[in-house]
């Protein structure tokens, strides 16, 4: 039988950077998580079921724009780190926003926390030059 693995990692970018490894997992977590409660928000605002799908998916496609044209790591505009964070304040900070909105201030609040921490790092960790090994 031939064995096709190798002694190293899997993913060599990752490779003695856990804390940065799982910054990056969480912060992909908070925007799926932001992008399904501004939907839900949106969905809460409607009184028919048209509506209610209607509003869910405008905001849904606003955030998925935004984030696409300004924050993602190969947007289409390159935006100076302010633009960059103002956008990603915009898309994840309406995500709490969004549940707060839906009656879960606690949620909310977590979530703006976890926002804030994990953006603040990710982007330290994003800029910091990485030290040789």
């Amino acid at each position: 039988m031939h064995d096709n693995r190798t002694d190293g990692p899997a993913i060599s970018s990752l490779s003695g950077h856990p804390w940065w490894a799982a910054n990056e997992v969480l912060a992909f977590l908070v925007e799926l998580a932001a992008l399904a409660c501004l939907f839900w928000w949106g969905f809460s605002l409607g009184d028919a079921l048209a509506v209610q799908l209607l509003l869910g998916a405008a905001l849904l496609a606003l955030a998925i724009t935004l984030w696409a044209l300004f924050a993602a790591p190969r947007a289409r505009i390159r935006l100076p780190l302010a633009g960059v964070l103002a956008v990603k304040a915009v898309v994840l900070g309406g995500g709490a926003f969004a549940l707060y909105g839906v009656g879960h201030p606690v949620a909310a609040l977590v979530m703006a926390v976890v926002v804030v921490v994990n953006t603040g790092l990710a982007e330290t960790f994003r800029r910091r030059p990485v030290a040789a090994e």
